[in-house]
């Protein structure tokens, strides 16, 4: 069990921190087999620098193409918005020119 108590699941062979991650994977799937979303990937990395200094990266949960939205869509399911996740959003989304939509655990 984490620091705020998500108990890690395992759906395909993947691991996932939660179980609510491990529940938004699997409605992805859905949504990937109807034909609406597609290129579904896990764990996508974006550097942070500054100054051309990399101070570390952030992973979103989920990232993939939505039809009906014709863009890219990344996201993090979260229980719980600690100071670190809310800097690194801030800094992926400036520096990437991205939008990381915030899935409610």
């Amino acid at each position: 069990m984490s620091k705020y108590r998500s108990i890690p699941q395992v759906v395909d062979g993947i691991r996932f921190a939660s179980k609510a991650e491990a529940r938004r994977y699997g409605e992805l799937k859905l949504l990937e087999r109807a034909g609406k979303i597609e290129a579904l990937q896990l764990q996508p990395k974006f550097s942070l620098m500054v100054s051309n200094t990399k101070l570390g990266e952030y992973r979103a949960d989920f990232a993939y193409f939505c039809k009906t939205q014709l863009r890219m869509v990344y996201e993090d399911v979260k229980g719980f918005r600690n100071p670190l996740f809310i800097w690194k959003k801030k800094h992926t989304e400036a520096q990437h020119l991205v939008t990381i939509t915030e899935v409610r655990a």
